[in-house]
């Protein structure tokens, strides 16, 4: 069966609260949703969030890209289409020059057709045999450090207590609001994330004033280039280091990894382009035992899913989820294949 359209939207879904980081200030998900329909009628949906601030696209970006490639896919088989996609030979072809999230709709797309086609679900296709049960983390925006703690407090109430928490350049700020929630809040499990807003003497001076604290992780602590002041704090902290703005690509990750720059790779699939790409990360992060991270940005409800299913597949090695979108909606979306109950995710049997 041939693709015959490619058809594109704008999509909104308010958020309860203001989302909050060192980067942006969001209080509603926008996002691109690209429909595929085959000659068949079977039709695939993928969608791209508007983060101009991390992979440099906003919705008339990822608009300009998918309709730049449009005429490339059309009239070949999702299969053959998805092999075209990612095709990086010719590097002034129209594909090789649209930006990862923008690719990574289109890729989503192409799997739900191929998945359809096939009559199995998208996790079967990853490998894995039966659905599993999964647990995400859940962002706590940043703000005064009150505010921060109380809503700290109302996740873990509500059985959220692995919490992303959000700090900024203030390094005191930083070390306030860790060990008010670890304090506080002994039982949860702390990720952190700097989101390239520390330099290597504040983050450095952050891990030995929170050494008594429970924390899981910090991750990017410094801008993205700076892979030596990286290296630096992974081989000075106790505390593990995850890197996220460092890693687009596979080569970056095999970058991170072969230099011994951070202890863990957080993917996205905006990031590096698509599912396709994240496999190629996953499977080399498995091959020299290094653990992952999944993640978002604040994406749509049929991204979620299709991360969802990728991390069914390699549980293994995923040690953290973070696709916590659906937890921030001001209303749960009905588009969504799992249950999301506190921090656990179930996949919905039909």
């Amino acid at each position: 069966m041939k693709i015959v359209s490619i058809e594109t939207e704008v999509k909104l879904i308010p958020l309860k609260a203001p989302f909050i980081t060192a980067l942006r200030k969001v209080e509603n998900i926008e996002f691109v949703r690209v429909t595929m329909t085959c000659s068949n009628g079977v039709v695939g949906i993928g969608e791209a969030p508007a983060t101009k601030a991390i992979t440099g696209e906003g919705i008339e970006d990822i608009l300009h890209s998918i309709d730049s490639v449009k005429t490339t896919l059309i009239h070949y088989s999702a299969m053959d289409a998805l092999e075209r996609l990612h095709e990086q030979k010719r590097s002034n072809h129209p594909i090789c020059l649209i930006g990862n999230s923008a690719k990574a709709s289109l890729d989503m797309a192409l799997l739900s057709l191929i998945t359809q086609l096939e009559k199995i679900p998208l996790y079967k296709h990853f490998g894995a045999n039966k659905t599993v049960h999964l647990q995400t983390d859940v962002t706590v925006s940043l703000n005064s450090p009150h505010a921060m703690l109380e809503d700290a407090r109302k996740a873990c109430t509500q059985g959220m207590d692995i919490l992303k928490v959000k700090l900024g350049a203030n390094i005191e700020h930083a070390i306030e609001v860790i060990k008010s929630i670890s304090k506080e809040l002994p039982f949860a499990k702390i990720l952190v994330d700097a989101n390239q807003a520390w330099d290597v003497e504040g983050c450095l001076h952050f891990i030995k004033e929170v050494k008594g604290c429970k924390i899981e992780l910090i991750e990017q602590p410094v801008i993205a280039n700076d892979l030596r002041g990286l290296k630096t704090i992974t081989n000075n902290s106790d505390i593990p280091i995850l890197a996220d703005e460092a890693v687009f690509t596979l080569e970056d990750a095999q970058k991170i990894i072969e230099t011994k720059s951070a202890d863990m790779i957080n993917i996205k699939l905006m990031k590096c382009g698509g599912v396709i790409k994240a496999i190629e990360i996953l499977e080399y992060c498995k091959r020299n035992n290094v653990k992952c991270m999944l993640g978002s940005m604040l994406e749509g409800p049929t991204s979620i899913n299709i991360a969802l299913h990728l991390a069914m597949a390699y549980k293994d090695v995923i040690k953290y989820i973070d696709l916590d979108s659906p937890l921030l909606y001001k209303e749960m979306s009905n588009e969504l294949e799992f249950r999301f109950s506190g921090k656990d995710i179930t996949f919905i049997e039909h």
